[in-house]
């Protein structure tokens, strides 16, 4: 009997999500920040139009979007000094002030919150249901914040100066919005750097809807060697909050060290999945798509996994078939123009070259021995007739990379999952330690005994009994172990502390030259 044949999807974009309809509705929403093809800078609370714009193409398919404004130092420099003006007012604005305001924005950013989700689309590739979800999660993490700040901020003040923000690509919203609303709710200005890679139209129009409710809000753009003299290392800086690699980190951890100056350092580390006299194989297979959300771009991904030797055979019945459930593709294709938007885990990766390193990354490690256990097809994805696809990258799974590998000791940021098998429970821990620092572990066992017992020797922040961690906020602390924390850390209250001062010779529990704070 013949096979049947299953016939080829012709997919179209969905209308009204094109890249052009976006940037129409930028320029009618917010025309002072939304000028012809580019966005503008912002300092001294007005949009300028100083800075030179490079190219940028969305890594969804290619094709040209709007690109960062870059300023030079001298510029960079202005700007800070502008927002430490406004940071000398709006500490001395009343808390009551300073919510409705915050509150205000947090409206407007909900009636926009499909525009803001359609950027995130074209800017990082994040698929329609994760896009939303990062607004989702900034609006309503800073409502929390409105409703409790007045607690946490008794006996506090604002800093001297304003607080400068450099963050990743991969969380505009959640991470990089959600820190400057929090920060001007306790009482300082803020200043943010758009990250280069991507982003830049979704901060322009959350800043633009900040600045017009009276936050004092600074956003510019330009590359980190040039800006980081003013915005680390400029003595009006009160508090530099930092998410990203670990190299850049370490250069900001040396300067704000050497300054004495207040500082959030978030950095990656090589989050590991343990597996030690564990059963529960349908539970696994459950979550392994979700660790699979955005292509593992995430600070809390877990790309690797310590499995027990003995239990090899059964981790492999239970991770396969769900790794190759997973679905990539376009984000924004349909197959006809009132289908609901496609249910992916992951688009693009965040560039076309990130997708090449990574796969350099994998043929290199399999060269060398590493064992390919699962490698996807672009052919199973959903994607438009022709389309770019440079930056997609499917996903990968290997046992044993090399030593010699990256994909060994550090964290991938893309969808490659690779495979350590252990015998001993010292090799367990060992190869769950394998970065010196981590922000989020796992270690799935049946046993609560075995748990209690091993947990608190995996160097990472969080650690999950059988289930993922996240990275949390609200009432959550959070923070690091080893390279992967520098500084003061966060969530809930001790956010708020982090950029506040409190009584003579406090110092916000994290982690810092002189002593080490365990959660």
């Amino acid at each position: 009997m013949a096979p049947t044949l299953v016939p080829q999807l012709t997919l179209t974009l969905k209308p009204g999500t094109a890249w052009s309809d976006a940037w129409e509705r930028c320029l009618a929403v917010a025309p002072e920040a939304f000028y012809d093809d580019r966005v503008r800078n912002l300092w001294a609370g007005t949009w300028q139009s100083e800075g030179r714009a490079l190219p940028a193409t969305s890594p969804v398919d290619g094709s040209p979007i709007a690109g960062p404004p870059r300023l030079d130092a001298a510029t960079a420099q202005q700007a800070v000094r502008a927002c430490l003006d406004e940071h000398r007012a709006w500490r001395h604005t009343p808390l009551s002030e300073r919510k409705a305001r915050v509150s205000a924005t947090l409206d407007a950013l909900t009636e926009h919150r499909e525009l803001l989700a359609l950027l995130l689309v074209w800017e990082i590739g994040k698929p329609w249901r994760l896009a939303q979800a990062d607004v989702d999660r900034a609006i309503d993490g800073v409502r929390w914040y409105v409703d409790n700040v007045d607690r946490m901020l008794e006996g506090r003040t604002p800093l001297a100066g304003p607080v400068s923000n450099i963050a990743s690509w991969n969380y505009p919203m959640s991470v990089l919005v959600h820190a400057m609303l929090v920060q001007a709710l306790a009482g300082n200005a803020v200043i943010a750097k758009a990250p280069t890679d991507g982003g830049v139209a979704c901060l322009t129009l959350a800043c633009a809807l900040a600045v017009r409710e009276g936050i004092p809000a600074t956003l510019v753009s330009g590359s980190g060697g040039e800006l980081s003299g003013a915005l680390v290392r400029s003595p009006e800086i009160g508090c530099v909050s930092f998410v990203g690699g670990r190299d850049t980190g370490a250069r900001i951890a040396t300067a704000v060290a050497d300054l004495g100056k207040r500082h959030v350092l978030e950095q990656e580390g090589l989050n590991t999945w343990g597996i030690w006299n564990y059963s529960d194989w349908t539970a696994l297979t459950g979550v392994i798509p979700k660790l699979f959300d955005y292509g593992k771009q995430r600070c809390t991904a877990y790309p690797r996994f310590v499995v027990q030797r003995s239990l090899f055979a059964d981790f492999l019945a239970a991770y396969l078939p769900a790794v190759r459930s997973i679905r990539l593709g376009h984000p924004l294709a349909v197959e006809q123009p009132g289908d609901p938007l496609p249910e992916l885990d992951f688009g693009p990766l965040i560039n076309a070259a990130k997708a090449k390193e990574l796969a350099d990354h994998v043929a290199e490690a399999i060269n060398r021995g590493a064992v390919p256990l699962h490698e996807g097809s672009l052919d199973d994805g959903l994607f438009l007739p022709g389309q770019d696809t440079s930056a997609y990258l499917p996903p990968v799974t290997l046992l044993n990379p090399p030593p010699s590998s990256p994909l060994h000791h550090a964290e991938p940021f893309g969808p490659v999952d690779t495979i350590v098998l252990v015998d001993t429970e010292a090799e367990l821990l060992a190869a769950m330690n394998a970065s010196n620092g981590a922000l989020v572990a796992t270690l799935a066992t049946d046993d609560p005994e075995t748990f209690a017992r091993l947990s608190p020797q995996i160097r990472a922040f969080k650690v999950g009994h059988s289930k993922p961690r996240s990275r949390g906020d609200r009432e959550e602390l959070f923070g690091g172990f080893g390279h992967s924390w520098r500084g003061a850390f966060v969530g809930g209250e001790l956010l708020v502390r982090a950029v506040t001062d409190g009584p003579t010779g406090e110092r916000p529990p994290g982690n810092f030259p002189d002593y080490h704070l365990m959660p």
